[in-house]
């Protein structure tokens, strides 16, 4: 058997090299040892040959974890003899292996070809990266979407390197009980069965950063994940350097407690430029992603004074090679916090760089004179050169509700998804034979590829959308038999569930996080209305919803405990479906297998709306009010859009119209064009909408767009 030695291994990632201790074993037989190297980079995660090769060395294993170290793990004696006399694996382990080294070598990308090469780089900074659902380190929109980013500078070449947190206890798991309660549950990650690895010290033994605290130094220790040509640098309190106190620091993905969260984004900020400086990583270009990561700031401005310069002179320096990002015009998502706990933690700081304690307020207000907040945007906002939005209108929010700050106008640059991460496998298989093998990047460089999607043949587009309801549907039968096993069913009951979610009927998709202002109950504003539309025995609809709400939203949580009521009502069921614990995984389900996706937030308030794009490259049609993305995204040929454009005082006058909007285009467009077949069984004018949705989307919403955008309006300005 295959054992692998413990010396220190260098990972070329781009032009950034990261030296990893090698400390897990594998039973890995000799001849496949390059299988380490394939399930310690989450390249395999967005391209198929990989996934399949992991499915080809256990199917029920592979079922079962989803995680390939966690898998090979699993592994017995007798399976690595079968796979050592099948010819078939051998040739596909040595293609697979020849693609990801190809992938890993690869000169002629996309950002050589448009901006050469150097030694600069990016670091990016943000509190949750969502790569994969094995890596439970992301709650949401923003967490995807930096997972989106990090894989895109990946397959474009870009010199990057993103900092995060390594949480051993992730984000909560959900389980909805039998009367709708949200159940959250925090289940502790084994990190030797994660796809990271111990980051070496120059010094020797793994590499870790010390932090001062009141009283006391907190260590991280830093792990690194490879996502394809990309570093991903993980901090972790969880050693046992650290008081058992100070352990738990970043256990928790947004953790409840507010001094708790003030801690975790201390070790964030501070922790992350620690952990570049300590690897001899001297990034060209810091992006902050969001506020989170915004005290990383407050260190830079201290090494800059600790090395000669006065403090104008730093916040200058800082400014001069900083790019931050704004995510939502909600307040809840902007981290506020009490001055006292500023102090607490940062008080010495002033002195450090030879200034008082109201810099500091001056530093992190948000407004002339208020003196009571630490507020991490407007620190962010304030020590950046530039400042944007995701999306066009939210660069506009951005620019007219922090322009008192701003030191150049803020704008938009509108947010993407990882097309090979999101698009269906038969979608890509079609598209992949008509555009060719480097179709993604074609996408965001020939604009004749939109005409191309446009012009696919009805039949195979339609074929391919059906095989994802059906995967869907088999999927979700499995979810809700499971929950209501747990809840006690009867074997007749589980039984039942074959019938559920048929995948011939339309089927309507909500998902997302329960937050208020995504009005998540909107559809159900007139239930008999609602009810008349589903129920049609000629032309039945479905509902499937799922997202969280967290753990301290209780008015989120009762959004979801009302509409699993619903579900359970004699008017709805059988019609509206509430699945359980949504991730990733179930993303990727409902994206590409719903028909239509659902989007109805309060405007402003939708900074973007990333999986409506995910859904859209699917051929799913968008049905959504004019916020975020669709305020771009949408034609009139790809989706329907409804509802008022802005936030109105009276919101319930404001829901009112705006259900009615909805059960209106409901009955009377949507769901008669969805039935009316030709003579093959296809709705051709279904079809070309979907086609339209997939030809607008595919490449101006996609991440390889945005991260394109990215380098030409932020980094490269700033020094890239």
């Amino acid at each position: 058997m295959f054992t692998l030695p413990l010396p220190i291994k260098v990972l070329p990632i781009v032009s950034i090299q990261i030296p990893t201790l090698t400390t897990t074993e594998l039973p890995i037989p000799e001849r496949f040892g390059r299988l380490y190297d394939l399930a310690y980079n989450l390249w395999w995660s967005w391209d198929e040959s990989g996934a399949d090769l992991w499915r080809a060395v256990d199917t029920q294993l592979w079922d079962r974890y989803r995680n390939p170290v966690e898998m090979l793990g699993a592994v017995d004696r007798a399976t690595w003899q079968r796979l050592a006399e099948s010819e078939s694996f051998a040739d596909q382990y040595a293609n697979t292996v020849r693609r990801f080294d190809a992938y890993m070598s690869a000169k002629d990308t996309w950002y050589e070809r448009n901006h050469g090469t150097g030694d600069t780089s990016v670091a990016y900074l943000c509190a949750e990266f969502g790569i994969h659902s094995s890596l439970p380190m992301y709650s949401g929109g923003l967490g995807v979407l930096a997972g989106d980013h990090t894989k895109s500078a990946s397959d474009l070449g870009v010199p990057f390197v993103g900092v995060g947190l390594l949480y051993r206890r992730g984000y909560f798991r959900q389980q909805i009980g039998a009367i709708g309660s949200q159940q959250n549950l925090n289940p502790i990650l084994d990190i030797a069965r994660l796809a990271v690895r111990p980051v070496a010290s120059p010094t020797g033994g793994h590499l870790k950063v010390s932090l001062d605290f009141p009283g006391r130094v907190v260590k991280a220790a830093v792990w690194v994940l490879s996502v394809g040509r990309v570093s991903l640098l993980l901090l972790d309190t969880d050693i046992m350097d650290n008081d058992p106190s100070d352990r738990p620091i970043t256990s928790m993905l947004y953790v409840r407690g507010r001094e708790a969260r003030f801690c975790q984004e201390y070790v964030l900020g501070i922790g992350a430029v620690r952990a570049l400086r300590a690897l001899g990583i001297e990034p060209a270009v810091w992006h902050v992603n969001e506020g989170h990561a915004a005290m990383s700031l407050l260190e830079r401005i201290r090494e800059h004074v600790a090395g000669g310069m006065k403090i104008d002179e730093a916040e200058r320096a800082v400014r001069s090679s900083t790019f931050f990002t704004l995510h939502t015009p909600v307040p809840a998502g902007n981290e506020r916090f009490d001055f006292g706990l500023a102090e607490k933690y940062l008080g010495h700081w002033p002195n450090s760089v030879g200034a008082d304690l109201d810099h500091l307020r001056h530093l992190a207000s948000s407004r002339k004179g208020d003196s009571t907040m630490f507020d991490l945007g407007a620190l962010g906002i304030g020590l950046a050169s530039s400042v944007n939005g995701v999306s066009q209108r939210h660069g506009e929010i951005v620019d007219r509700d922090w322009s008192h700050l701003l030191t150049t106008p803020g704008y938009g640059i509108t947010n993407g998804v990882h097309p090979a991460t999101w698009l269906s496998r038969p979608l890509k298989r079609v598209i992949r034979e008509t555009i060719g093998a480097d179709w993604s990047t074609s996408l965001i460089e020939d604009p004749k590829t939109a005409d191309i999607i446009r012009d696919l043949p009805d039949q195979e587009v339609w074929d391919a959308h059906q095989n994802r309801k059906d995967v869907l549907s088999t999927f979700a039968q499995g979810r809700i038999r499971s929950q209501l096993a747990r809840h006690g069913g009867s074997p007749d009951e589980l039984r039942s569930v074959d019938r559920m979610m048929p995948s011939d009927r339309l089927t309507i998709g909500f998902a997302r996080r329960f937050a208020t202002y995504k009005r998540a109950t909107l559809l159900f504003h007139n239930v008999p209305w609602l009810q008349a539309i589903l129920t049609n025995p000629d032309r039945p609809v479905q509902l499937v919803f799922a997202g969280k709400a967290h753990p301290a939203d209780q008015e989120g949580q009762a959004l979801i405990k009302h509409i699993h009521e619903l579900a359970h009502s004699p008017e709805l069921k059988g019609h509206v479906y509430l699945l359980e614990d949504y991730d990733i995984r179930m993303a990727r389900f409902l994206v590409q297998g719903v028909d239509v996706w659902l989007n109805n937030p309060r405007p402003p308030e939708e900074a973007s709306g990333t999986s409506g794009m995910k859904a859209a490259m699917n051929g799913v049609l968008n049905l959504s009010v004019l916020d975020g993305w669709w305020i771009e995204g949408f034609n009139g040929k790809n989706g329907w859009a409804f509802g008022h454009e802005t936030d109105i005082s009276d919101h319930d006058k404001q829901d009112a119209e705006d259900a009615i909007a909805l059960y209106q285009l409901l009955q009377e467009q949507i769901v008669p064009l969805f039935y009316d077949r030709d003579d093959s069984g296809i709705p051709l004018g279904w079809v070309q909408l979907m086609k339209e949705a997939m030809a607008s989307s595919a490449g101006d919403f996609s991440s390889h767009r945005m991260v394109a955008d990215y380098v030409s309006k932020a980094y490269v300005p700033l020094g890239l």
